[in-house]
């Protein structure tokens, strides 16, 4: 039986290999194509060996028996966000056809719904997989932000970095990692996102409208962790009223 458990691991940890591999297919199609510098292959690489190594690590502590149809497409969501990744890091010596930029990230925030509904229906939802979602969704919004602060400033990579900081918060205060409930309006914000970012990265508006949208964008998202951050705190605050209240219980019945 132990035999027949190792060989499933090693089954799983092959999809991320393949991941990999379709990684560096991708930026070797692309690459020779748009003339594509130093920069964006290091870039692009070192992202394809990052989410192997990551990922691997994460299923191999898992324990999955089965990598699953829905985390097939979150990997190929992520092949497609590591192409995003070189793009912009090339943009810093050169200018991608900013067609392709788009045309990878319309890709991968269209996927984005299909990941999840696909684990809905094959009734294969797991923490992992859901984490894995949300760290490629996170990690594309941080690109583009980076990708229009080139145009607009550094004031738009509060977009990218806002929940890299909300997670080194919740490292001096715990609080701030307690489950929250389902919202609808908390997904509507994380998904549009990564739309006005790229209407605005596209550049197909005038400059101030593009500054518009990505401001908006921003407010969405303050407004979004606020609400959250807030709702935290009062749970927090609750929870610590109601254990104090009953240690006094226990003391006056002791």
């Amino acid at each position: 039986m132990a035999l027949n458990n190792s060989y499933d691991a090693r089954l799983v940890q092959q999809e991320t290999a393949v991941g990999a591999g379709v990684q560096v297919l991708l930026l070797a199609l692309i690459g020779p194509a748009i003339g594509m510098g130093p920069a964006g292959w290091l870039t692009g690489l070192a992202f394809a060996v990052a989410t192997w190594a990551v990922l691997s690590r994460a299923l191999h502590r898992s324990r999955l028996r089965s990598f699953g149809a829905a985390n097939r497409v979150t990997l190929g969501r992520a092949v497609l966000v590591g192409g995003v990744t070189a793009l912009v890091a090339d943009s810093f010596q050169d200018s991608p056809p900013v067609s392709l930029l788009v045309g990878l990230t319309a890709v991968a925030l269209i996927l984005d719904g299909v990941d999840g509904k696909v684990a809905r229906r094959t009734g294969t939802s797991t923490p992992l997989g859901a984490r894995f979602d949300m760290e490629v969704d996170a990690f594309l919004i941080l690109v583009l932000s980076v990708y229009v602060s080139m145009a607009m400033g550094p004031w738009v990579l509060l977009i990218g970095t806002m929940r890299y900081v909300f997670v080194a918060a919740a490292r001096l205060w715990p609080w701030l990692t307690a489950p929250l409930p389902p919202s609808t309006a908390r997904k509507t914000v994380a998904a549009l996102q990564g739309v006005l970012l790229l209407l605005a990265g596209a550049d197909l508006l005038p400059h101030g409208v593009n500054v518009g949208v990505v401001t908006l964008a921003l407010g969405l998202l303050v407004w979004s962790f606020g609400r959250d951050v807030r709702w935290l705190w009062r749970t927090s605050r609750v929870r610590v009223e109601a254990a104090a209240t009953a240690e006094v219980r226990e003391l006056v019945a002791g």
